[in-house]
């Protein structure tokens, strides 16, 4: 059971949720209104910019691809601060036909309660060290 207040509650099993279900509007409920996301060498700025990459540029969320995603849970790390937070985890990304690793990345998130739910106000995507 997590602490009242922890922020992982916000987004790791609904982002995960999410891609596995190709369900944007469930992705785009995880993040603030004025969210910053930066993946791929882009600063993405608000809903309306973040909703087209996931929907245009996420491999995740092609229709072709139904990955299954993995978070191994000895890399995620979270802080509560009030009602602001922090939120580090990755995804490791298993073809389930070849039973290959076809995508990873790490995603940290800066997370705030608004309206008594953790949003998703600042997040930054890279490809992590692979290591056990």
């Amino acid at each position: 059971m997590r602490p009242r207040g922890d922020p992982r509650g916000a987004d790791d099993g609904v982002f995960h949720e999410a891609l596995a279900k190709h369900n944007l509007n469930l992705m785009m409920s995880l993040f603030a209104p004025g969210a910053v996301f930066n993946v791929d060498q882009k600063a993405l700025t608000g809903k309306p910019q973040i909703r087209h990459w996931f929907a245009t540029e996420n491999k995740a969320f092609q229709p072709q691809n139904h990955w299954l995603a993995d978070t191994p849970t000895y890399k995620i790390r979270a802080t509560v601060n009030g009602d602001k937070g922090t939120l580090y985890f990755e995804c490791h990304y298993i073809d389930p036909k070849t039973q290959k690793l076809v995508a990873y990345v790490g995603v940290d998130h800066d997370v705030q309660k608004i309206n008594g739910k953790w949003l998703i106000v600042d997040s930054v995507a890279s490809k992590p060290k692979l290591s056990p």
